[in-house]
């Protein structure tokens, strides 16, 4: 395995400014440049990467100054699978995904099962110095990596966006405790996590899925993965989608409590849309991030005696899951991602930015 002397990489170098008086946004800037290569401590790899993944966490850093710990210059970007070519000799020559988030293992909160959360835990592209995804090559942890067995003819860098995208719907069931059975509703299942959300319940037995979205296209494709009814919500407030809901409901003998909804948008319009449907018993998780305040009567909670959850990345422990509802086509990745050349980075952060693609993009090094 060829170990290099530098790593190249995309970074974020310029923070994102905004004018304190107009609100006006200037992005960050990115440069090609080289990093050094750290001396690898024990316990620690060097992965050469194969693919990392456009998220949308990516381009809140990027375009509205959403703040990362570690301060530019940093490389961005957190879904990563790719090739261990230096330091733990155990996982040498092993192709392996990276967990977006990686836990201390030694607080309360890892000790508890809530590693998830750990408030010392390393991100690539947000808290781990300097080093991202969008890059030749990063270091990481060893005792976090997934292992990828007998991928067949999928490309190793598709398998990039398992590390978020893939990942995060399934810790969001696991907080929902997510039964065989139960009738679920994604809000944005359209999105780069919620195509995936989809996939995951009806994976773990969702009786029925139900997806909200804007864009048609996608809707009809949500059909043919994971959702049993989609309504579209262009151009509808709240009350009209809640309403279009209970109708649903009502039209297919479905019950009118214990639905479990999953916000992915982190958007005020699929926010307000997530809250409009939760009623009684239900439960609402929100998985997507956003800057927007929503209002809410909380006092309906206790009438509903619902829930509202938040759920944050994936313990590193539920990768090799994920992965195997992948391998086995309970998960349909393929079908999502897009490829492309790493150097487009500011052309598809800018595309992102201005329409969501149709799938995930994952860009592959060319230095």
């Amino acid at each position: 395995m060829a170990v290099p002397d530098k790593i190249q990489t995309w970074q974020m170098v310029q923070p994102t400014s905004r004018d304190r008086e107009s609100g006006e946004v200037t992005p960050g800037k990115l440069e090609k440049t080289e990093i050094p290569v750290p001396e690898l401590g024990a316990g620690e790899v060097l992965v050469e990467v194969a693919g990392c993944g456009v998220c949308h966490t990516d381009l809140g850093y990027f375009y509205d100054g959403v703040p990362t710990v570690s301060k530019p210059p940093l490389t961005l970007g957190h879904e990563i699978s790719g090739t261990v070519v230096a330091g733990d000799e155990a996982w040498v020559g092993k192709e392996v995904i990276i967990p977006a988030v990686m836990p201390c293992r030694k607080c309360m909160l890892c000790k508890t099962g809530r590693g998830n959360r750990c408030l010392a835990q390393k991100m690539p592209g947000n808290s781990l110095g300097l080093y991202g995804g969008f890059s030749s090559h990063i270091p990481v942890p060893s005792i976090d990596l997934c292992e990828i067995k007998d991928r067949g003819d999928i490309p190793l860098s598709q398998f990039a966006v398992v590390a978020d995208a893939a990942t995060t719907p399934y810790q969001a069931a696991k907080r929902a405790d997510l039964q065989p059975g139960d009738n679920v509703v994604v809000v944005g299942i359209t999105g780069g996590v919620g195509q995936y959300m989809g996939q995951v319940a009806k994976a773990l037995g969702a009786k029925t899925v139900v997806g909200i979205a804007r864009n048609q296209e996608k809707l009809d494709r949500a059909l043919n993965y994971g959702a049993d009814f989609v309504i579209n919500s262009t151009d509808k407030d709240a009350r009209t989608v809640s309403k279009e809901f209970k109708g649903l409901c009502k039209g297919n003998g479905f019950p009118n409590f214990g639905w479990k909804i999953f916000e992915v948008t982190g958007a005020k319009g699929g926010q307000e849309i997530a809250l409009a449907v939760l009623g009684f018993t239900g439960k609402l998780i929100v998985v997507g991030f956003g800057l927007a305040k929503t209002e809410y009567a909380i006092g309906r909670l206790m009438a509903f005696d619902a829930d509202i959850i938040g759920t944050w990345g994936c313990l590193p422990e539920y990768y090799p899951i994920v992965l195997n509802m992948v391998l086995s086509g309970k998960i349909n990745m393929e079908n999502f991602v897009e490829t492309r050349a790493m150097s487009t980075i500011a052309e598809t952060f800018a595309e992102a930015h201005k329409t969501p693609p149709m799938k995930r993009i994952v860009l592959t090094p060319d230095f």
